[in-house]
């Protein structure tokens, strides 16, 4: 299994992640900002990272270009925001990351993102490191050039970060509405789709069921019998 460090200054964010990829057998290390992360990445080399793009002090993309100029931006970074525009997502691809969650993060998504990041090769990962030290300005450059290739990995890059935004969206395939299909029968396409909702609002509330009582506008009761009936575990069944 992996060390993950996962930066986000989101408490619920934080902790969602952890629980779910501690769960997965990793070994989880948080960090809420910036300098917390710094100290992390100097401490040992993580196996993964999830680098949350808007932070107080420092953004993920300015973390991860300073990771780059001092040669230690040798581990996946995945990049991860709920505002962030395809410009930025792009900036920060050619920067070095090599993937790009969307909030709010479905467990599935979060755990296909991870195991297929761990699977790049070290290799892989350092020379694309070394490449992206370099800053182009994008002017026309003979084919083959240094410029050129760059230009292209670049082009390459922003068509991948435009296709996750886009998933949703026009490309998605007819019969899927998000990740349910809609090709199934109408009861368990139902229970998908409240399970996505009961899972997005426990995230956005940090486990309080109380809150998520009322963003729900569910009685207590119904709300734990509704979460038991579609195997939605919360915090508290976890740690029984």
């Amino acid at each position: 299994m992996a060390r993950i460090l996962v930066v986000d200054d989101e408490v619920g964010i934080r902790e969602l992640l952890f629980e779910i990829l501690y769960d997965e057998g990793h070994t989880v290390e948080l960090a809420e900002n910036a300098a917390q992360a710094r100290a992390a990445r100097q401490r040992a080399r993580p196996d993964l990272v999830l680098l949350d793009i808007w932070m107080p002090d420092t953004d993920g993309v300015t973390l991860l270009r300073e990771w780059g100029s001092q040669g230690l931006l040798d581990m996946p970074v995945v990049m991860m925001s709920g505002h962030a525009t395809i410009d930025t997502a792009v900036e920060a691809t050619r920067i070095g990351a090599i993937d790009f969650l969307e909030k709010p993060i479905t467990m599935q998504k979060l755990l296909t993102t991870v195991v297929s990041a761990l699977k790049r090769p070290m290799r892989e990962l350092q020379a694309a490191a070394q490449k992206n030290l370099a800053q182009g300005d994008g002017a026309a450059a003979p084919a083959g050039s240094a410029q050129a290739v760059k230009a292209a990995d670049g082009a390459a890059a922003e068509a991948s970060v435009a296709g996750v935004f886009a998933e949703e969206a026009d490309e998605a395939p007819e019969n899927l509405l998000g990740n349910i299909s809609l090709d199934q029968p109408l009861r368990d396409a139902r229970d998908e789709f409240e399970r996505t909702y009961f899972e997005y609002h426990l995230a956005r509330e940090n486990n309080s069921m109380t809150r998520v009582s009322e963003r729900t506008g569910l009685e207590r009761t119904h709300l734990y019998r509704k979460l038991k009936q579609l195997g939605v575990e919360t915090r508290k069944q976890r740690n029984t």
